[in-house]
């Protein structure tokens, strides 16, 4: 199975540790490091045009999106989350490549932290098995990603 990774490079202390979540997942699924693809795009806000152009390449059978936004004072934190939301949402309903939402939305730094730590909590992690889930769900549909 090939499987894409795009990863937002703001919040760069955060989405490399959910990075190497999603790789280690991937690993301990039989995925080999050659069948992993990793785009780095600006923040979380450009992960669905990547994400779905990927996919429309047909070079993988999943898209894992990753990202970090921090609540701040203003609502720019409410607009980028929904637009990262509904963009990976589109960009897998278009593509019918399965797309996973590994994008933090926390309150804190120290939120955004817990939630990318080493081991099994690390969402990062969590939303590599939820990629490889849903393509293998859509294999055995017999609709499964082209790549």
């Amino acid at each position: 199975m090939r499987v894409a990774i795009v990863v937002s490079r703001f919040n760069d202390f955060v989405t490399e540790r959910l990075l190497e979540g999603a790789r280690a997942a991937l690993r301990d699924a039989g995925v080999a490091d050659t069948d992993v693809e990793v785009l780095r795009v600006p923040g979380a806000f450009e992960i669905p045009i990547a994400a779905q152009r990927i996919a429309e390449l047909g070079r993988v059978q999943a898209v894992i999106c990753l990202g970090c936004l921090i609540r701040g004072g203003t609502p720019h934190f409410e607009y980028i989350a929904s637009a990262a939301a509904h963009g990976i949402t589109a960009a897998a309903a278009a593509t019918g490549v399965p797309m996973a939402f590994g994008v933090l939305t926390t309150n804190s730094v120290e939120e955004a932290i817990e939630r990318a730590g080493a081991g099994p909590e690390n969402k990062g992690r969590e939303a590599a098995a939820a990629a490889l889930e849903m393509a293998a769900l859509l294999t055995g549909l017999g609709d499964g990603p082209r790549a």
